[in-house]
C-alpha cells in the first residue's frame, strides 16, 4: 500500500472551504527558475515505478525492496500531479549543484528469498522508475532481462545497483538530468556474479546500491529547457508532424461538405419554386395536393418528448464545448509547461467547475422556452447528467487501484478536495446559470404555428430509420478525425508530449463543421418523408459519433498498443467510455443546433400567408 501525502486539508467550512477548494484548484503550473549556488543540496524525488507497456499502472518506487530512509517525507503536491498518479519522496541520494560524485555507496541491503522474487517479477515485466528533480523526469530500467537462443534456452534477470546521473546546468538552474547504466554490469538474482548470499540465511542475498552524479555546462537557457526534455527518446517517439495526413482528410472533408451544400441547396431552391406560390386562402390551404417537407409546417415545432432530459444533453454538451475550446486555447498560449506534471488536468477540472453555470444556462433556457414546468428537476438532471456517470466509473476503476495498491489511486483528501469543487463551485454555478436562464428565456421562435393534433406520420423506407441515420452521422465526423485520434490516444494512454495544438485546434473545427452540415443533410431527408420527429433525431444522428470512436478504442488497445492487465485495462475502457459519452454530447449539441436553425430559415422562407 502507497504511504500518505502531504496534500493541504479542508480544514474549515463555508466560505474558508470555498476558498481552500479555489486555491487548491488554481495551483499554478508554471515552472519557476529554482537557483543553486555551488555545493547547495538538489532535492531528487523518487516518484513511481510500473510496466513499462501499461502507463496508467504505476506504484510507489518504495513498494519494491529499494534503499529509503527511515522516515519517508512526501512532496506537497498539486492537484493535477496527484490526478496524474504522482507520489513523489524524498530520497537517500546527495547530490550538491555543481559537484561531482564518484561510486558514492547509497545503502546495503540483505534481501529475503521474497523480495528477490518480487524484484524479478518486477525486471521480467519490464518495471521502470521515474524520478523527479528539479521538476525534470528521470526514467530509467529497474533491471536487466535478456533472453537468447531456443536450444538452449537461456533466460538471464539482473539488477541495476548503480545509477550514473548525468547533469546539465547553464548558470544557477538545472536544464536537463538522466540516469544513465552504460558500463555497469546488473547484479544476477539468482546469487551468483556479484550478488553476495548471506551465510545462515537461507536464500538471503546481500547487494550494495551505489551512484555517480557528474555535471556538465549546457547552452541552453533555462526558459527553453522544455525543448531538451522533448528531444530525449527514453520511451518511443511515436508522434511526428502530419501535415500530409491532416491536408489529406482536410481535402476530404471540404470536398464532403461542398457536396452537400450545393446538392442541398439546388433542391431547396427547387422546393422554394414549387413551394412559394401565390394561393388564395390561408396556410391551413397551402398543402393540399401537396407532399413533402411543407406539408407538415403545423407539425415540426411539436416539442418532443422527455424535454428535461433533452435539454440537459444540450447544457452539457455546451459546457464541454466551451471546456474543449478552453483547453486548447490555453494549450495553444503556452500555459501548459511541459515540465509541470498534470498541468492539464488541474485545467480541466477548474474549467469543468467554472463552465458549469453555461449548461445551467443552456438547459434552463431552452427547456423553460418550450414550455417545461420542472425547471428544478432540469437542474438536477443536467448537473448529474455527466457527473453521476463520472462518478460511478471513478468509482470501479479506483476500487481496482486501491485494490492493486497502484498510486493513480486517489488519497482521501484529493477525493475530498474534487467532492468539494463539485457541491462549492459547479453545482452552485450550474443552479445560478439555470436560474439566469430561465429568467430570461423568453418565447420559443417558431416561424409557424402548431395544430393541437399530430398529423399522421407516413410509414417510412428503411434507408431513413434511426439506425441508419446513425450510422452515416456517426461516420462521417469519425473519419474527419481519425487520423487524429491515434495521436491523441497515444498522448493520453502513452508517455509522449502533445504538442501539435495548433492543429488538433483545426481538427476540432473539422468535427464541428461536419457534423453540422451531416445533421442539416439527415434532417431535411427525414422532413422530405413527412416525418416531422427530428428534435431527438438531430442528436442521435451525429451525437452517434462516439460509438465510432469507443469502437476505434477497442482497436487501439487490441492493435496499436502493449497494454495487457485488470489494472491498465479497467482504467482503459472506463476512461475511453466516458471520452464517448463526452463526444456523444458534444456533437449532439452541434448537431441539434444546426437542424434547428435550418428548419427555422426554410420555414421562414416559404410563403404561408
Amino acid at each position: 500500500m502507497t504511504t500518505s501525502l502531504e496534500l493541504p486539508t479542508l480544514r474549515r467550512a463555508g466560505g474558508g472551504l470555498r476558498l481552500s477548494v479555489l486555491a487548491l484548484l488554481l495551483l499554478p503550473q508554471l515552472g519557476w527558475a529554482m537557483s543553486y549556488k555551488s555545493g547547495d543540496h538538489v532535492t531528487l524525488y523518487v516518484n513511481k515505478v510500473g510496466p513499462y507497456h501499461n502507463p496508467q499502472e504505476t506504484y510507489h518506487y518504495y513498494t519494491l525492496p529499494v534503499c529509503r530512509p527511515k522516515e519517508v517525507r512526501h512532496k506537497a503536491l498539486s492537484l493535477g500531479e496527484v490526478l496524474d498518479g504522482d507520489r513523489m519522496a524524498e530520497s537517500l541520494y546527495e547530490i550538491r549543484f555543481k559537484e561531482n560524485t564518484e561510486r558514492k555507496t547509497l545503502c546495503q541491503l540483505t534481501l529475503s528469498e521474497k523480495e528477490v522474487e518480487q524484484l524479478r517479477e518486477a525486471v521480467e515485466e519490464l518495471y521502470y522508475f521515474e524520478f523527479v528533480l528539479d521538476d525534470i523526469p528521470i526514467w530509467g530500467f529497474v533491471g536487466y532481462m535478456e533472453e537468447s537462443g531456443f536450444l538452449p534456452h537461456t533466460h538471464k534477470v539482473g539488477l541495476w545497483t548503480h545509477l550514473d546521473f548525468n547533469i546539465e546546468y547553464n548558470g544557477d538552474s538545472v536544464i536537463f538530468a538522466n540516469v544513465s547504466v552504460k558500463d555497469v554490469k546488473p547484479v544476477p538474482l539468482d546469487g551468483v556474479g556479484g550478488a553476495v548470499p548471506v551465510s545462515g540465511a537461507g536464500g538471503d542475498l546481500a547487494v550494495t546500491h551505489t551512484y555517480s552524479v557528474r555535471w556538465f555546462e549546457s547552452p541552453l537557457p533555462h526558459g527553453r529547457r522544455a525543448e531538451r526534455l522533448r528531444d530525449y527518446s527514453f520511451f518511443p517517439k511515436t508522434l511526428e508532424i502530419h501535415w500530409l495526413s491532416i491536408i489529406n482528410s482536410l481535402v476530404l472533408v471540404v470536398l464532403l461538405l461542398g457536396f452537400v451544400i450545393i446538392i442541398l441547396m439546388r433542391v431547396l431552391k427547387n422546393d422554394f419554386a414549387r413551394y412559394n406560390v401565390e394561393e388564395e386562402g390561408a396556410c391551413d390551404d397551402l398543402d393540399q395536393g401537396d407532399n413533402g417537407w411543407k406539408i407538415i409546417h403545423t407539425d415540426v415545432f411539436r416539442f418532443p418528448p422527455y424535454k428535461s432530459l433533452l435539454c440537459a444533453v444540450l447544457g452539457v454538451g455546451a459546457q464541454f464545448l466551451t471546456l474543449a475550446t478552453g483547453i486548447i486555447v490555453m494549450a495553444l498560449l503556452g500555459m501548459f509547461n511541459v515540465h509541470r506534471h498534470g498541468a492539464i488536468n488541474s485545467a480541466a477540472i477548474v474549467l469543468y467547475a467554472l463552465t458549469s453555470c453555461v449548461s445551467g444556462y443552456c438547459s434552463c433556457r431552452f427547456y423553460t422556452q418550450i414550455h417545461g414546468q420542472r425547471w428544478v428537476w432540469n437542474i438536477i438532471l443536467t448537473s448529474t447528467l455527466f457527473s453521476a456517470p463520472l462518478f460511478l466509473t471513478w468509482s470501479v476503476v479506483n476500487s481496482v487501484h486501491w485494490w492493486s495498491g497502484s498510486t493513480q489511486a486517489l488519497p482521501a483528501t484529493t477525493v475530498l478536495l474534487l467532492l468539494g469543487a463539485w457541491v462549492l463551485v459547479g453545482f452552485p454555478l450550474t443552479v445560478i446559470g439555470g436560474i439566469v436562464g430561465k429568467n430570461r428565456a423568453g418565447n420559443f421562435q417558431a416561424p409557424c404555428r402548431t395544430r393541437n393534433i399530430p398529423r399522421q406520420i407516413p410509414p417510412q423506407p428503411w434507408y431513413k430509420h434511426t439506425a441508419v441515420h446513425m450510422a452515416i452521422g456517426g461516420f462521417l465526423p469519425f473519419s474527419a478525425i481519425s487520423v487524429e485520434l491515434y495521436y491523441i490516444f497515444a498522448t493520453v494512454w502513452g508517455r509522449e508530449h502533445y504538442t501539435l495544438y495548433g492543429i488538433l485546434l483545426c481538427v476540432f473545427a473539422i468535427l464541428l463543421s461536419v457534423g453540422a452540415c451531416i445533421s442539416v443533410a439527415l434532417t431535411y431527408f427525414l422532413l422530405s418523408g413527412e416525418d416531422y420527429r427530428w428534435w431527438w433525431r438531430s442528436v442521435l444522428s451525429t451525437g452517434s459519433t462516439g460509438i465510432f470512436i469507443f469502437v476505434y478504442s477497442l482497436f487501439y488497445y487490441r492493435n496499436r498498443s502493449s497494454m495487457s492487465g485488470v489494472v491498465q485495462s479497467a482504467e482503459f475502457f472506463g476512461y475511453s467510455l466516458l471520452t464517448a459519452f463526452v463526444f456523444s454530447l458534444m456533437l449532439g449539441t452541434v448537431s441539434f443546433c444546426a437542424s434547428l436553425a435550418f428548419i427555422r430559415y426554410i420555414y421562414r422562407s416559404l410563403k404561408m400567408d
